[in-house]
């Protein structure tokens, strides 16, 4: 007598998510969002969040000037980037979706390419043309503009949701 069982394999714990971020977080509300959702990713994932300091911005500023800053500050990107990671800038000019479909991307990225995904967030004038056209995907999820600390918040708290999605528990409804 043979009895074949089907067992989905919940393999997220294998999967590293990179969070690679232009600035420090200062404001004690938002170190504790972003303690929370890490902490409830846990369960999921492991979690890397890697704060690059920012560049000054002087009082006066011109496309040359801003141009510099996004560079310097692309630099400081690439050199922590891994060359097998999906990368995913958050750009205003990305691609939106549904929670539902960044769930679906999450689970076809870690399913269909690679166990690593890095997600990075620039720094208050964005992200340089070189970190943009290194990415594998760039999203954006919304047109309107958020501090980049807030926009770190709302990733940890998608991610999280995209976990339970996938996994059909309760939180998303």
């Amino acid at each position: 007598c043979l009895i074949v069982v089907s067992i989905k394999i919940n393999c997220y714990i294998c999967l590293s998510i990179n969070i690679i971020c232009i600035g420090k977080i200062k404001e004690s509300f938002f170190k504790d969002a972003i303690n929370e959702y890490s902490k409830r990713l846990s369960k999921y994932c492991n979690l890397n969040i890697i704060e690059l300091s920012d560049e000054k911005l002087p009082s006066k500023l011109n496309d040359k000037i801003i141009e510099n800053i996004k560079n310097t500050e692309g630099k400081k990107i690439l050199s922590h980037l891994k060359k097998d990671s999906y990368k995913i800038c958050l750009d205003l000019h990305g691609k939106q979706f549904s929670s539902e479909e960044f769930s679906s991307k999450i689970d076809s990225i870690s399913l269909n390419y690679n166990s690593s995904i890095t997600f990075i967030i620039g720094g208050t004038l964005g992200i340089s043309s070189e970190v943009l056209t290194c990415a594998d995907e760039k999203i954006c999820f919304s047109k309107m503009t958020f501090p980049h600390q807030l926009i770190r918040v709302f990733l940890l708290e998608q991610l999280f949701r995209a976990f339970k999605i996938s996994n059909n528990e309760t939180y998303h409804w």
